[in-house]
């Protein structure tokens, strides 16, 4: 991988950090604990709107699901842009990833709609963006998407 950094990265592949907005209820976007971000679960949302509804397996095929997913994974990278100071760079590592896919009961494809998100990290990150995961089915998530994504990640030492 070149020596870009991971905003010039997400640009070559024609992205851009999502506008985050203050989650709903109780809670934080992100938590820092020493080295350490935790980032809450995100949803599919483009500009703050949902952009995939549904059910995977039902109303969702197993490629949209795979990009909302992708969509999920840049909302956690916003989250985390702010954590770092707006400075992608900072993160040594994405350590773990939970992927929650919304499907029927007979739907066996949640790793390859989770491959979404893994996808863009390692995209973006490099060798840093390899990380440990679950790929979880659920019978209802957040909002009726179909796909929610949450990480663990490590900051740079001084970062």
């Amino acid at each position: 991988m070149t020596s870009q950094t991971p905003e010039e990265r997400l640009k070559a592949l024609g992205l851009r950090l999502p506008r985050v907005f203050k989650p709903a209820g109780n809670l934080l976007g992100y938590k820092v604990d020493h080295r350490q971000v935790y980032v809450s679960g995100q949803l599919p949302l483009d500009d703050g709107e949902i952009k995939y509804l549904g059910k995977v397996g039902q109303v969702v095929s197993r490629e949209d699901a795979y990009e909302a997913a992708k969509l999920a994974a840049l909302n956690v990278l916003g989250q985390l842009s702010i954590a770092t100071g707006g400075d992608l760079s900072r993160v040594a590592e994405i350590v773990k990833v939970s992927g929650f896919v919304n499907c029927v009961p007979d739907f066996i494809d949640i790793p390859f709609v989770v491959n979404g998100a893994s996808d863009l990290l390692v995209a973006v990150f490099g060798d840093a963006g390899t990380h440990a995961r679950s790929a979880i089915g659920a019978v209802s998530l957040p909002r009726g998407v179909p796909v929610e994504i949450d990480i663990i990640a490590r900051l740079r030492d001084g970062a």
